[in-house]
Formats: C-alpha cells, structure tokens, sequence
C-alpha cells in the first residue's frame, strides 16, 4: 500500500488501475468511483494501521472492456503496470504507470470511435489573440490556430474535442468564451510559454524553424501546440515519432459555420434523438474509417477557395460517370481500413499481430487504388495515384515473415513465420515433435547396445534419464553418467539426452521470447514508412469521401453545382437531402427554387401556416450552398451557388436551462451573434424571430433585424426570413431588395392541404387550429378556439375600419421603420387609459393637473 500510494500522489486526479498479479486494483476513493461506474463489487480489506481500506478490482485481460467504460464517463484512468518478473525477485515488484488515458489521450479502439477523430485542443489566451491546437494522437493529425475568441469558439464547435487543456488561473475566461459543455483539464502556466513551446516542436519535427509549417508567426498558436506536447509527456506517451508535421487552420480558406449553425442544422446529430438523421448520416457512403473521419471535417469546415472545390467537383464528376472505376475503387478502399489508426500505432509499439498483416494487406490494396487510377487516364485521377506509394520492401517482409492469420497476441507467440529463422524453426520442431525424439533416441540405443527394455523417463529432480534393468547393466556404455540406483535398475544421463532436455524444456520459452524479438525488429522497420503511409492513408480517405459523394449523387439524383465568385444564389427545384431520405413509401419530397442576390432580391421574407415546410426550406438552403463548397453535388435539379463565406442559422428554439437562459434569450443570443459578423457574402436563415416574447415586442425585433440587414452599409447578406407576423409582409413596399414569399396551402372542404411550394406573394394565415386538430388536441378546445378566433378577427376589422381616419391603420412609416398603434390592442387596461386621455385638452393643463392625470392613469395600470 505504500507503493500505492506513492504512485497515487503522482496522479491524485486519476483513478489508479493498480497492477497486482492477474487484477487490476483499485483502492479508496478510487475503488468507490470505478465499482459504480463498472458495476463491479466492492469490497473492503484489513490495511495495516488503518483500519479497512475499500477494494475493487478485475482480471487484467478484461481491460479492453472496463477502461472504455471509465473513461466514457469522463475520468482520467492511470495505467500501473508491474516492471519486472515476480519470479526474479524477492522484495516487492517494481511497479509504475506506463500510460495515462483520458477523453483525449488514447489508442484503444475500444475507447475511439472509428468514423471520428478524438481531439485533444490546446487553448492559450494572449495578450492580443488566442491560440489553439487540435492532435488526435490516435492518427497523428495535428492542427493550430490563432485569432479572436468567436473564431477560437467557432473552430471547437466544429471540431469537437474530447479533452480541451488550458493554462491554470482561466478558469473564468475559459468559461465566458467557450462555456462549460467540454471535458477540460488546467496546466500549470510554465507549460504555456513561447519560447519553450517553438523549441518543443522544432525538437519533435526535427526541424530548425516552423516557417515550413506556416505557423512560425503565429506565436498564440505555438503556445498552444507546443503545451500539447507537454502534456503528452505528462500522460506518459512519449513515442510520438507519428506526429511529425503540423498544419495551420486558415480562417480566410474556409466557412464560417458557429455552433448555433451546427446544431440548427444538424450536421452531425439529430435533434430529433434517435430516429432522425444528421446530414453526416445521410452524406456517408465512405468504404473507411480514414474516409468517414475526413467527411466529417469537410463538413465542419466547408471551402471558399475556387479552385479546390471545383477540383473536387471534377473528380467525383469522373466517378459518376464511369460505375465501373466507382465500384472498383470502393471494393479496394474497403480493404484498406483503418490504415491511418494502424501505422500510429506501429509508431509507438502497440500494434497486434492481425493488425499488421492487416497493413499488408491494404498495401496490396493500395497498389490496386494506385493502377486503377493511373489506367484511367484522366489528369485529376493520375495526379492522386501519383500520391501513393506502395512502400513494396515492407508489404513483401511482412508477407514472407507474419503468419496470414497470426495469434493476435505477440506473447502468445504463433506470429512468425516459418523459413525466418533457423533457431526459431529448430524449437519450434523439437517443441512439437519431443516426443517422437526421444523415442528416436530409445530406439537408437536400444538397438546399439542390444538393451531390449531400455527405456526414456523423465522427473523433476534431474530431468530426462534412461533406465536399464539390472540384467542388462553391464551393456551400459561407458560415456553414459549413472544417476541413480534402484533395487532393480540404474538411471543414466547422456551429453545428448541433456542436449535435447533443455531444448525441449526450453523451447516454449524460447520460442515467444525469439518471436517477440523478430517481432519488434519488423515493426522498427515499418515504423521508418510512419510518414509514406500516412500520406497514403490521407489520399485514399479523400478519395474514399470523393468516391461517397459521387455514389450518392448516382442514387438520390444530384446535379453538379455551378460554384462560382458572383453574389447570386440560384437553386432550382431544390431539395432537403435528409428529409428526402426519410420520406414514406410513395411520397414524395416538394422541391423549391431560391433565387437571392445583392441588387435585387436580397431578403426573402417567408409567411405560411405551420408544417407547412418553411423551416426545412430554410435548412435545405443552407444544406444545398454547404454541400456545394465541400466540393458535392446537391439536391436540386439545377444550382448557381455565389461564393458563402459564412452561414448563420437560427433555426427552432431551445432552452438552456442549466444556464438559467431561457428560449427567448438563447434566440437573442444567437441572434446577436449574427448581426455582429455578418460580412458582404454571408447566408443568414432567420426563423420565426421574437416568437419567444409578446406578440408587438416580436413584431418589432424581427422588423429591426430585417431593416438592419437590408441597410447595412457593407455587408448585404443574402437572407431568408420565415415569420408568422404577417406585419412584416408591408416591409417589401418600403424596401427595395425586401420580397415577400409564402410557402401555399390548399383549403378543401375546411380541410387544409399543405402543397409545401414557395410561392410570390404574402400570406395571412396561419392554420394553427388546424395544426392543432392533427395533433389531436380534443375537438372541443379546437371548436371553441375557432369561435373566439373568429370574434376576435371581427373585432379586429371593424376597430380598424373605425379607426381609419383616426389612427393608423396598421403601421405608421417614418424614416426610421415602423410604428405600431398601442391602441390596436384587444387589452380593457389600454382601452381605460385611452378614454382617460381622449378628452384632454394637453394645451390647457397646468403642470399639477397633468401630474395628477398621470397618476390616475398609473392606478388604473396598477404599477
């Protein structure tokens, strides 16, 4: 226990698996945390002074299916190991952690998810900037950036680390930027220095500057990166020789898509729970692991350069339209599989036996990728298979020296091939034919000394021997050595029985220690092709992605996007490409045109009932320009995408309630955020704004957002509106590139059909009594609620028919945007105030007159 708790003191944060015979223990604390989480028993045992301690273990080899389980619920799990043979040693067995697994920090498949990565962020506030760094140690990808909070923010919503790290005394900043949703762990500051940082990763790169990598003047990010380092060190992974190169995430090159948008448009989780399907989802048809996880980031970081989406364009236009190439290229990609996970972990000796010939075998698959490539003849096609490398010298070793179907333990033994060394072969004969040796032997001597009842035996005292019968001792050679006598007998040795004795004896032994030595040698040798193999497991992720969106536009019938640098955004007959996927048997999905522009359709105002479909209008939208700048084809029959270089969403409402925000701020928020970034080429969905407050405090926000788009002196965002405040519908007479749309319905035989078509025009009603007799609300409620809105639309002409000549009829216009009539409310508290006032003579009061008339009219408030 003292040992124990010297290592615990190290890592007090982290329960302890410590290594005693064949269990893994935990102790104290730790035992209480890992028994819960595991459901294992827990237990208690005498300790010394103390009085008990609790106890909770399972069996080594069971750790593949307990640590998953710590670490998923959030803990950090440090790995003691025992360091030597007990067999060798009469003190107590040195012990020590060799590995520290956190969210972030890990190789076991069973705690990664194969189709995304497992990122550990690095977060450092400047003085200026913040820098952040991204490394799924998993795959050896790192990445670093720097710039504003929002922009920091922005890049961790897209990229979802599992662990953030950050310099301690934070805490508060931390928290205010990014918020309290991620896993996160404080490191003492000295590990977030420039200097020292710039030195760790020239040291890990080899390299004498980080000008090659385009970061040497990004000192914020450098701080960030290299502190990932250190904590590597810290969490005892220090074979890293796969992380030999870092790239830097340039704001200018990709869209910008914030959390709200990620979330709203569900790139990669349903809001709906488990029925519903994200757009990763439905845009998945990848043969790998590599491919799924690279669809993923194009996802979160869609392009705004020209020339690399339409060279994406280009090669899956080459793919749809040659089936032939697709599915071959598809059948080889499959065999590949997880190459970028497998070469990692050839780097820092934690491969298996099965996973290596696993690398053979998607090297010979990658010789397949790179012929059928190259046979193609097409240029965009060729340059790829020119990015491959066979890396034969290794793919040929580990064919001649692994098993084809190896034990999937090295210790077990039964990986190395025959032919590959002699002494290995020679054990693994006399381990599998001892017994037929020495009755070789038996045979031999018998023969040659005349001994008919010679005989081989063996016991523990001294090993193999031969016994002859009294009778015959006198036969004995004299080169055998007596051993033993027995009343009957004497046992013999010979040079040659004891030759083979510990051949025999020691050949089991022998055999996994010489296979783990040629073992290890083979990985040294393909852990020098880390850097090749990595460049071949990103090539064939991207054409693994490429390969799924050409599949996909085959099957749900996408056309090619026309991407280009105008301001216009025409799509034609567009298509939402996951609820078309979710459609019932014979339905099918109403396709829409969108046209938006700078000049002269810059907003489109969208009216219409519920269900009627114009949220998903909005969705596709966005769905259909991102698609388009991943470099896919969309959904629609035909699209003119004007470079986006950010999409805003707010989209559906939702509370954060464990944050004490309610819906209608988390709209505000959202909201904020958008008006604050929108730039000249931004894509902004606005759906159903102000909802979450009254009606006129609704009406007057979504009209201020609009009219503080359209006269936004730089920036013209291209922006749909969908509004059940049919007020807004008179904003298209006032403003010049305001339209107002409605998505239509049928009535027939007061049964409302939805015909889910965006239409010209402005719309007034809402069907939400319909909406809410197919919910099932009881006929009673929705019979009384058509009454009391039917009175209350009468009321509501006939005041306005009244007050015509009185008051404005719905809005009074100004310079600045709309007035709303306070009178126009159906409110007996309002109607009492205006009586009050209707008679004054203003000019005619004294100030102690009009005071006691505004407190009168305070009482009837009842403020």
């Amino acid at each position: 226990m003292k040992q124990y708790y010297g290592v615990k003191a190290v890592h007090g944060d982290a329960i302890l698996l410590f290594r005693v015979g064949d269990f893994y223990e935990t102790f104290g604390e730790d035992a209480i945390r890992a028994s819960r989480i595991l459901g294992i028993t827990l237990t208690r045992r005498a300790n010394g002074s103390a009085s008990f301690v609790e106890l909770a273990g399972f069996p080594y080899h069971a750790i593949d299916t307990y640590l998953p389980k710590l670490v998923r619920a959030g803990e950090r799990v440090a790995i003691c190991e025992q360091l030597e043979d007990p067999k060798t040693t009469k003190k107590i067995v040195k012990r020590g952690v060799i590995e520290l697994v956190t969210p972030g920090v890990s190789y076991s498949d069973n705690v990664l998810n194969c189709k995304e990565n497992t990122f550990l962020a690095s977060v450092f506030f400047g003085k200026k900037r913040t820098g952040v760094a991204f490394l799924d140690i998993s795959t050896g990808e790192f990445y670093a950036a720097e710039g504003d909070d929002k922009y920091v923010d922005k890049l961790l919503a897209n990229l979802s680390p599992k662990e953030i790290i950050y310099q301690k005394g934070c805490e508060a900043e931390f928290t205010e930027a990014f918020g309290s949703r991620y896993y996160t762990y404080r490191l003492d500051p000295w590990m977030f220095a420039e200097d020292a940082g710039r030195e760790k990763l020239q040291t890990q790169f080899g390299t004498a500057s980080l000008k090659g990598f385009g970061i040497d003047r990004m000192p914020e990010a450098i701080v960030a990166a290299g502190a990932i380092l250190y904590y590597l060190e810290f969490t005892e992974h220090r074979d890293t020789k796969h992380i030999s190169s870092i790239a830097r995430i340039d704001e200018d090159r990709f869209v910008w898509i914030d959390k709200f948008s990620i979330r709203n448009l569900e790139l990669f989780s349903a809001n709906g729970g488990e029925e519903g399907r994200s757009l990763f989802d439905v845009l998945d048809r990848t043969s790998s692991p590599m491919g799924a996880r690279m669809l993923r980031r194009w996802i979160s970081l869609p392009l705004k350069d020209l020339r690399q989406i339409n060279r994406r364009l280009d090669i899956v236009s080459l793919f749809i339209g040659d089936a032939a190439l697709r599915e071959t290229l598809a059948g080889a990609v499959g065999v590949v599989g997880d190459l970028e996970r497998i070469i990692s972990r050839i780097a820092v000796g934690r491969v298996t036996p099965r996973e290596v010939v696993q690398l053979k075998n998607a090297l010979f698959a990658v010789e397949k990728i790179k012929n059928t490539l190259e046979r193609s003849g097409a240029e965009p096609l060729r340059e790829l298979a020119d990015k491959l490398d066979l890396c034969l010298q290794v793919r040929d070793r580990i064919e001649r020296e692994v098993y084809p179907d190896p034990s999937n333990q090295i210790q077990k033994g039964g990986v190395i091939a025959s032919g590959v060394n002699i002494e290995l072969d020679d054990l693994r004969n006399v381990a599998a034919h001892g017994k037929e040796i020495l009755a070789g032997i038996q045979q031999r001597e018998s023969e040659a000394t005349g001994i008919p009842s010679l005989k081989i035996s063996f016991n523990n005292v001294f090993g193999y021997y031969i016994e002859v019968r009294n009778t015959h001792k006198d036969k004995v050679p004299q080169s055998w050595i007596r051993k033993q006598t027995l009343t009957g007998a004497e046992r013999y040795i010979t040079s040659e029985l004891k030759e083979y004795e510990e051949k025999i004896l020691g050949a089991e032994s022998r055999i996994l220690v010489l296979e783990q030595e040629l073992f290890a040698a083979l990985l040294a040798e393909l852990a020098q092709y880390t850097a090749q193999i990595q460049v071949n497991a990103s090539a064939i992720a991207r054409i693994d992605c490429l390969l799924s969106f050409a599949s996909l536009a085959v099957e749900r019938n996408y056309c090619r996007p026309d991407v280009n640098d105008s301001s216009v955004l025409d799509i034609r007959e567009g298509r939402h490409p996951v609820i078309e996927t979710l459609m019932k048997v014979g339905e099918e999905y109403v396709p829409n045109d969108v046209l938006l522009d700078d000049s002269s359709q810059q907003i489109i105002i969208i009216t219409g009932p519920n269900m009627s479909g114009k949220s998903a209008l909005l969705r596709q939208t966005a769905l259909i320009v991102l698609m388009a700048q991943m470099g896919c084809y969309v959904p629609a029959k035909e699209a003119r995408i004007g470079i986006v270089d950010k999409i805003f969403t707010r989209v559906g409402a939702s509370d954060n309630i464990s944050q004490g925000e309610s819906t209608f701020m988390v709209e505000m928020l959202e909201s904020a955020s958008i008006l604050n970034n929108i730039s000249e080429r931004s894509l902004v969905l606005l759906d159903e704004i102000g909802r979450g407050t009254s009606t006129y405090d609704g009406i007057s926000i979504a009209w201020a957002m609009v009219e503080y788009i359209h006269q936004h002196p730089t920036a013209r965002a291209k922006t749909l509106f969908a509004t059940h405040y049919h007020e807004l519908n008179e904003m298209e007479e006032l403003y010049e590139r305001v339209k107002n749309y409605n998505v239509s319905v049928k009535e027939v035989n007061r049964k409302v059909i939805f015909l889910r078509k965006l239409v010209r025009g402005g719309t007034e009603h809402s069907f939400g009594i319909h909406v809410a007799k197919m919910a099932g609300m009881p006929g009673q409620v929705t019979e009384r609620a058509a009454r009391i809105l039917n009175d209350m639309e009468s009321a509501h002409r006939g005041k306005l028919k009244d007050n015509k000549k009185k008051a404005p009829t719905v809005a009074q216009y100004g310079s600045n945007g709309i007035q709303l009539s306070m009178f126009q409310l159906d409110d007996p508290v309002l109607k009492q105030i205006r009586d009050e006032i209707r008679g004054l003579d203003i000019n005619s009061l004294t100030p102690l007159e009009a005071l006691n008339k505004l407190s009168e009219i305070k009482k009837i408030t009842g403020i």
